[in-house]
């Protein structure tokens, strides 16, 4: 009974995910919506995962720097074999012998070696500097991650949005030849009655020809748009993806009044934050150059032991330590720093323009995004006015055709001019998303 309930249990567990990932046969099944589609590209798209290990190295590189002037502790060791002594000559007095020179061995056959040294880093300027500077290196690549999980669900959205505005398109085309069909086969019947010439069924099969053409060419740039949101999303290239959303929830989605009436604070920008922080890097640059100046004092303290004599295993042993402080002042550098100061000092001053620039820059955009929208969706209405009357044409033409009151070159035009009407539609409700999906990016909404 007990394991039964745990069965039931597990099941009930992985229900809520059979939804969005499942595999049969060795065939992998994605089915997103579209947040679920973003969603999974930040946990899975290689271009965010780089990012992301961009911040956990960055964020290491920061107890790296502090690391750098904590106390370090090294141990070495030697041992040595002496095959040939160094042999001097002095003078022989020392052994009672005026006048020669005596040759003299000095040292041991065997000598060894132990030392600790420990040093800490008491005062560094650029040191100091150096952990700041690590510190923002790290806030950069955090935002460089945001901006690149921006910039995924950017594409995802667009490219979402492509496949389902292809497979409208598709739908369009393949409704079309249901209609040229039905025309033709009466067509054919018209020109059995005598009613009509060889000319208008040959007129109508090009027709039908170069729609279903059309038809084969949008059923492969739907293929290829799906295999570009694979890659998007981080999936294997066998994934099968579904598509939860249809192009009219979407669109029901998008909010013209509401995303107007939103504010712009460009400071929240991820792009301006960049910015900001290549300054401060430049600024800290600048400070780096300018404590290069300044003294180091250091404090080591140092203990060994040495071993000397004739026999490996009767080897005497003498101890040595020893502490201290050890001060330097960098007194002349030949303009060296001076020149490093200066260039610092022009970076600091190119971030500055630049961090100026794109705060211009982000208003304009503004501004702009703005009035596409605005202009976007009134192109979007304008066309769909303009599928309405085209489909209405095309209707009365096939009717007045059937009852042979127009030829088939008008009822030809009349049919490219709805697939027109349509195409443009479709390119205006596509232009409108991608407005929308710019100007949302744009005021940190996706």
């Amino acid at each position: 009974m007990r394991k039964l309930k745990i069965l039931i249990l597990g099941i009930l567990f992985l229900l809520p995910c059979t939804g969005l990932f499942s595999q049969q046969e060795g065939v992998k099944e994605l089915s997103l919506n579209l947040k679920e589609a973003q969603d999974y590209a930040i946990r899975s798209n290689r271009m965010v995962a780089t990012a992301r290990n961009d911040v956990e190295a960055s964020r290491k590189a920061v107890w790296e720097a502090i690391s750098n002037g904590l106390p370090q502790v090294n141990i070495t060791g030697s041992f040595t074999d002496n095959l040939k002594l160094v042999t001097t000559l002095l003078p022989g007095e020392f052994f009672g012998q005026p006048g020669v020179k005596i040759p003299v061995r000095f040292g041991s056959q065997f000598t060894s070696g132990a030392t600790m040294q420990a040093t800490t880093l008491i005062f560094n300027a650029p040191w100091l500097v150096g952990i700041e500077t690590s510190k923002v290196a790290a806030k950069l690549s955090e935002h460089n991650l945001v901006r690149s999980e921006q910039e995924t669900k950017e594409t995802i959205s667009i490219t979402y949005f492509l496949i389902l505005v292809s497979e409208r398109s598709l739908e369009i085309i393949e409704k079309n030849i249901a209609n040229l069909n039905e025309t033709l086969k009466a067509t054919e019947a018209m020109l059995a009655a005598g009613m009509a010439e060889q000319t208008d069924v040959d007129q109508m099969i090009v027709n039908l020809k170069t729609v279903e053409n059309s038809k084969s060419t949008l059923e492969r740039t739907i293929e290829l748009n799906y295999n570009l949101l694979r890659f998007q999303l981080g999936a294997s290239s066998d994934t099968k993806i579904t598509l939860k959303e249809t192009l009219a929830s979407l669109t029901a989605q998008i909010d013209i009044e509401a995303l107007l009436s939103k504010e712009f604070d460009y400071t929240n920008n991820v792009n301006y934050l960049l910015t900001e922080d290549q300054e401060k890097l430049s600024l800290l640059a600048l400070k780096s150059q300018k404590a290069s100046t300044l003294p180091t004092l250091t404090g080591f303290y140092n203990y060994g032991v040495n071993g000397m004599g004739d026999k490996i295993n009767d080897l005497r042993w003498f101890k040595n330590s020893m502490t201290g402080l050890q001060i330097s002042f960098p007194i002349f550098a030949s303009g060296h720093r001076y020149a490093s100061i200066r260039k610092a000092q022009i970076n600091l001053e190119k971030a500055r323009t630049t961090k100026e620039m794109v705060t211009e820059q982000l208003l304009i955009q503004e501004k702009q995004l703005r009035y596409n929208l605005i202009n976007a969706n009134q192109q979007y209405k304008t066309q769909l006015e303009n599928v309405a009357l085209s489909e209405k044409v095309l209707q009365t033409m096939e009717n007045k055709y059937r009852h042979g009151m127009a030829s088939s070159l008008e009822l030809t035009q009349a049919n490219s001019l709805y697939l027109q009407a349509e195409n443009n539609c479709i390119s205006a409700l596509l232009n409108l998303f991608q407005t929308k999906i710019a100007l949302d990016k744009l005021l940190n909404n996706l």
